[in-house]
């Protein structure tokens, strides 16, 4: 009798191993594939259709716009598809600033912003412009029109990012001021030709108790 129930709770027990493809993500949804609920942006740019967020523009773009969580996050791990579909310039997620309607949209963003697919990389909004490593490494694994697998994951002053199950970034914050709890945005990127972004299966986890990225499979001995 007690083995089976040892087995039972060992069965039961929770495990760091990431999850088999086809399962989703660990986390919270925080788009539930139907509405914004939960997101305020400009609704002349950001839509739902067939389960995915949408931002667009078919006119000129001033300043950047964003679709942003109305809760305010610091430590996290978010995971998302993302796609830019239309124009070739390109889009992103920003964290650990602020909603900064002072520089000229009611809902652009000042903070850092992990950039796809076009210029991969990090940059920081309405601060110190582009931060290493660059993009470089992730244009060997991004996709330009298609869907990709982003991974992003914020603790302390570290910011590490994977893209489609490669680590593409590890950057640590030198500046203890440029990190602070603030919301999530999506980006649809001032512009002066028609454009269009995707995202779907957006999932978050706050305060992630294991420091590495999920989607990146562990190598073996």
């Amino acid at each position: 009798m007690y083995p089976i129930v040892l087995l039972a709770l060992l069965a039961a027990a929770p495990t760091d191993e990431p999850k088999p493809e086809g399962q989703p993500p660990e986390g919270v949804a925080l788009f539930d594939g139907k509405t914004l609920d939960g997101w305020r942006g400009d609704p002349a740019h950001w839509s739902v259709v067939d389960g995915v967020i949408v931002g667009k523009s078919e006119g000129p773009v001033k300043v950047s716009t964003y679709l942003m969580t109305k809760a305010d996050h610091r430590d996290f791990r978010l995971r998302a598809r993302v796609k830019l579909v239309r124009s070739e310039m390109h889009s992103g997620i920003s964290l650990w600033g602020k909603n900064a309607p002072e520089h000229g949209d009611p809902f652009t963003y000042a903070g850092h912003l992990v950039m796809f697919p076009s210029g991969w990389g990090l940059y920081d909004l309405f601060g110190r412009g582009g931060l290493p490593p660059g993009g470089g490494p992730a244009q060997k694994v991004g996709k330009q029109h298609d869907w990709n697998d982003l991974e992003i994951l914020a603790v302390g002053d570290r910011l590490r990012v994977a893209v489609n199950g490669v680590e593409i970034m590890d950057y640590k914050e030198p500046l203890p001021d440029r990190i602070k709890p603030g919301p999530i945005g999506l980006q649809l990127h001032s512009n002066t030709v028609p454009q269009e972004v995707h995202f779907k299966d957006i999932f978050l986890e706050t305060n992630p108790k294991v420091d590495r990225l999920l989607s990146v499979k562990p190598t073996k001995p």
